[in-house]
């Protein structure tokens, strides 16, 4: 890539998640259908099945979904500098934002209109979301381990949420995501281990 090119996919880069950054509200996975349709479908930077596999490393890791998944978007198109650029546009709208609202955080709560705003933009995230699981659904393929899969997370967040269940060995409390990352780990090594397996034979 020569280097106009370069320069010109760095601003195009920022300037894509610079406007996801200013068009979407809710954050992380309110910003996945934006973010898919931008990178994806208008775009074209990457497909459907690479954009899955990038959703799912971004949840695996320590962050917002949203910005890792910028960061791997930007990575994977112009390396460091990418997702660096792709990560700034994307978080320079919010910031910009929050540091207005905390000059005049007690005004805006005391404002009718304010409360009113939030309330619907609560709602609109849902209606996000709920897009969001449905783009998912459409990537992910159906097999039996992907549906066992989906079944152990539903039902063992399910049992904490309703329980309380406490994940604690001592005083070392053990965070349910990161059990539920390091079955799926070990699920998807032997699943993949046993395909190689039959292919050979």
């Amino acid at each position: 890539m020569s280097k106009s090119n370069k320069s010109h996919r760095l601003i195009n880069l920022f300037l894509t998640f610079l406007k996801i950054g200013i068009l979407t509200f809710g954050g992380g996975y309110a910003m996945i259908p934006i973010i898919e349709k931008e990178v994806v479908e208008k775009q074209k930077w990457i497909d459907q099945s690479e954009m899955f596999d990038i959703l799912s490393i971004s949840q695996s890791t320590p962050g917002p979904v949203s910005v890792n998944t910028a960061t791997f978007v930007g990575y994977r198109l112009a390396g460091f500098w990418g997702s660096f650029f792709a990560t700034l546009g994307l978080v320079t709208p919010s910031f910009f934002i929050i540091l207005l609202i905390s000059f005049f955080y007690q005004t805006f709560l005391s404002w009718e209109i304010v409360s009113a705003t939030f309330l619907g933009i609560r709602a609109g995230v849902v209606i996000l979301l709920i897009d969001a699981t449905i783009r998912l659904k459409k990537m992910m393929k159906l097999t039996p381990l992907t549906i066992a899969m989906f079944l152990i997370t539903f039902l063992t967040i399910s049992a904490s949420f309703f329980f309380n269940l406490d994940l604690s060995i001592g005083s070392f409390k053990i965070s349910l995501s990161i059990i539920l990352i390091i079955v799926g780990i070990i699920i998807g090594l032997v699943a993949t281990s046993l395909t190689k397996g039959e292919q050979k034979q």
